[in-house]
């Protein structure tokens, strides 16, 4: 509608224009999320192939095809065979493996531990620049793609596929901890108010910004290479615009053999977290042994993992979401039911105050490496900072490709400030509620947790429970919480794990899944069963995570290149015909006939038609 100068603009018009026009775009989100197709796997099959000199290439393409299998040979057997001997190193020998994991944590946490601290600060800073910049208008899927979820199921499976296992194990006990040997960077006396305070700021920090922005980094490079590029679903795929075709050779193999590995290590972490928790749980209920029964444990394991086995034969739309979507109403009930019967006011006013101290600590507590602690109060960030920075970078892969999956359709800021905010502000709300409880029960001395967490952590919640009403009840739902987000993390795990050592193939045989969702389990349980335990675990972790962490700061530089190209595409800086050529199918653009003359759009009006 154009109006002369002599005319009025017709502001009713306009605005049911503009109404039918909104209502049309949402009527094609929500067409797009009813009519796709069901999700088999993590996989995607690529339309578009940006890069000429890889166009012939397909996911899978140099497979092994025999037996029922469908695997890359040299992802899947150096990767499979490497885990058999680390696994019967671990079983025949456990006294030496154990003193040489334990070794490699000490070392690792001695000489690297700025190097961590570092990374976690450049992550924050990549994904604010990302989000924030001329990048942000991106779009996952090219400028006309539609989301292929819902927000709330979007937001629900990155809840669950994200931090479960680790929100229901750390909520009471990392506070209650805290509370009794705060950091040195406090400066609190230990089991005081001022100590309490401190104690929710740190758990905040170490379950706020910067393992989301981790989280955030690898999905969004993920998925911009998978549904921009058209490239492989797989971590090798990330590195094109610094590796170019050689990520199919040996340089790609290494890097999805370390991914497989770093998920697989970070994911046996969070299992033996998770049947710890389980363990106890059922021992306060029904007075079943309890977490320090290896052999117990070991049973555990494998009853859940053949859950999860289930679970990833059924696939991702009848799988791991539903259970994603079970895993969130049930947490929410459980943390409305402790909100309720708690200290309610309390918790309300921690929540407000602890996100205030975060805060106004948040540069201090980044960047703080117990430099200047005296000898005698070091080790404490050790324990906790660097093993939960080195624990989100191993499991940075499966979360980031999880995430990449379900994410076509969002733009670059959508995509980075929807995982890091959402998931971050109900992370604070979960531990304030939990751990909010606890510190009411132990500074008024109506319940010592703090005793309990010195004991065992894995016992904390449901030493907790045992103050409020329904104790058995809500001891029952916190197990069924644990194992349901169990069968989640091991479930998706799988998936990611089984889509990088088959190729990235669309329909490689579930079998395959359903070996590496028991490889998951074996891990946690031979692990467990070794002389350290968790101990054992948290060194696998960190010792992935060293080596991950490179591979990452990699790969902000590889993402920073692709996105200028495409920034100079979409802005007006680029050939016509190239762009024709290669963004045809992310544009709905027909390439033009045979001589026909096509004018390059104006600079600044994007080459994606809106």
């Amino acid at each position: 509608m154009t109006a002369t100068p002599n005319e009025d603009i017709d502001l009713t018009e306009l605005g049911r224009a503009t109404s039918e026009i909104e209502h049309a775009e949402e009527e094609a989100r929500r067409r797009a999320i009813a009519e796709r197709s069901p999700f088999e796997g993590l996989q995607i099959d690529p339309e578009i192939d940006f890069y000429p000199e890889v166009a012939d290439r397909e996911p899978g393409d140099t497979n092994f095809q025999r037996w029922g299998l469908d695997m890359h040979p040299q992802v899947s057997l150096f990767t499979a065979g490497f885990l058999i001997l680390f696994l019967l190193w671990v079983f025949l020998l456990p006294d030496s493996s154990s003193e040489v994991l334990q070794g490699i944590l000490s070392w690792v946490n001695n000489t690297w531990g700025w190097y961590f601290i570092l990374m976690g600060n450049i992550f924050v800073i990549a994904c604010a620049y990302f989000a924030f910049s001329r990048c942000g208008k991106i779009r996952i899927g090219g400028p006309n793609a539609l989301p292929e979820f819902s927000t709330p199921a979007w937001y629900a499976m990155l809840i669950s596929a994200g931090m479960g296992i680790g929100l229901m194990f750390y909520s009471v006990g990392e506070p209650m901890y805290h509370l009794n040997s705060p950091s040195p960077y406090w400066g609190v006396e230990a089991g005081t108010e001022a100590a309490g305070e401190a104690a929710m700021a740190t758990t905040f920090f170490h379950w706020g910004l910067h393992p989301w922005s981790i989280y955030a980094l690898v999905a969004l490079a993920l998925a911009f290479f998978a549904y921009n590029r058209g490239l492989p679903l797989t971590f090798r795929s990330v590195f094109y615009p610094l590796l170019k075709e050689r990520i199919y050779g040996p340089w790609g193999n290494a890097i999805d053999i370390l991914t497989v590995l770093a998920t697989l290590f970070g994911l046996a972490t969070s299992l033996g977290f998770g049947v710890s928790q389980v363990a106890s749980g059922l021992n306060y209920v029904f007075g079943l042994p309890d977490s320090g029964n290896s052999g117990w444990l070991v049973l555990l394991i494998a009853l859940i993992t053949a859950a999860a086995t289930m679970s990833v034969v059924a696939g991702l739309d009848a799988g791991v979401k539903r259970l994603s979507q079970l895993n969130i109403l049930l947490a929410l009930g459980f943390m409305v039911f402790i909100l309720l019967v708690g200290p309610t006011l309390f918790i309300l006013s921690l929540f407000s105050q602890a996100t205030g101290v975060y805060m106004q600590n948040l540069l201090g507590t980044a960047f703080w490496t117990e430099t200047l602690v005296p000898e005698s109060q070091q080790g404490w960030q050790a324990s906790w900072t660097i093993f939960y920075w080195a624990w989100w970078i191993s499991w940075s892969p499966f979360v980031g490709m999880f995430i990449a999956r379900i994410s076509k359709g969002r733009t670059v800021r959508e995509l980075i400030l929807g995982v890091i905010g959402f998931p971050t502000l109900l992370s604070f709300v979960w531990m304030s509620v939990f751990g909010g409880a606890a510190l009411d029960l132990q500074l008024r001395g109506i319940q010592d947790v703090a005793g309990a967490v010195s004991e065992d952590l894995s016992t904390a919640m449901f030493e907790m429970l045992q103050a409020f009403p329904l104790t058995t009840i809500a001891s029952l739902l916190g197990v069924a919480l644990v194992i349901s987000f169990f069968v989640t993390s091991s479930d998706s795990g799988s998936l990611v794990v089984d889509h990088l050592t088959s190729g990235g193939k669309l329909d490689s045989p579930k079998p395959q899944r359903v070996f590496w969702a028991v490889m998951e389990g074996t891990i946690a349980a031979v692990l467990l069963f070794s002389k350290d335990g968790l101990g054992s675990l948290q060194a696998a972790a960190v010792s992935t995570g060293l080596p991950f962490a490179l591979v990452l700061l990699l790969m902000i530089w590889s993402l920073q290149k692709a996105f200028s190209r495409e920034l100079d595409l979409l802005e007006g800086h680029y050939d016509a015909e190239e762009y024709k050529q290669r963004h045809k199918e992310l544009i709905g653009m027909n390439t033009p006939d045979e001589g026909e003359v096509t004018a390059a759009p104006a600079p600044g009006g994007g080459g994606g038609g809106g």
